[in-house]
């Protein structure tokens, strides 16, 4: 029951958080991180395009992502199962590689940038890895690969939980954000490599 009940709040977070980009299209985007950002930064096209890829396509893969751990929708379906993992590779690739772009602006200076880039790196790394075992059929390391890969992507949901928190203790949001910037990512891992050290495989 209780590894049901957290499978059950895990999807639930990343519905929420994957629907989360929406909302820079139905209010006014100068809020919340986009607010400590300089004008200039925010009339930057290149910026634009690199800001919006990595949230609408990190969106997608919080969205989709979960479903590739489901041993039921595998055997109910391995076509979608691949299909799906399709669509999460091209995301997570082209998510990956703007968030290191934009991991260079970061708020809170070279230390927030650094845990950004490391982020994007690794989620980069991982995911690519995970196509390259399938691909030679070495499913047991795929599937390992996929963990690491979707705990990383799973950073944006972990950062929100993180940061409201932190701030309030810190008192300071630039201070949180500096921490949040490693923190988001590092658990993530580490729950990562105790899920998948017993068995390469997990069903759920």
């Amino acid at each position: 029951m209780t590894k049901k009940a957290l499978w059950i709040l895990m999807v639930a977070l990343a519905i929420v958080i994957g629907l989360y980009p929406n909302i820079y299209f139905l209010i006014d985007r100068k809020f919340g991180l986009l607010s400590s950002k300089s004008a200039e930064l925010l009339t930057n096209t290149f910026w634009n395009i690199c800001f919006y890829t990595h949230i609408i396509l990190g969106g997608i893969s919080l969205l989709i992502g979960w479903t590739q751990f489901s041993s039921k929708i595998r055997i109910w379906n391995l076509t979608l199962h691949k299909k799906i993992g399709k669509v999460y590779l091209i995301a997570v690739l082209l998510s990956s590689m703007t968030g290191i772009y934009i991991g260079f602006f970061a708020t809170g200076g070279l230390i927030s940038s650094l845990g950004f880039i490391c982020l994007g790196i690794i989620w980069f790394y991982t995911t690519l890895k995970a196509y390259l075992y399938i691909k030679n059929k070495q499913i047991e390391q795929h599937q390992k690969m996929m963990v690491y890969s979707y705990a990383t992507c799973f950073a944006a949901v972990t950062l929100r939980i993180w940061l409201p928190f932190l701030t309030m203790f810190y008192g300071n949001f630039v201070k949180a954000y500096v921490i949040v910037a490693w923190l988001c990512w590092i658990p993530n891992l580490i729950i990562a490599s105790i899920i998948t050290r017993p068995r390469a495989t997990q069903k759920i």
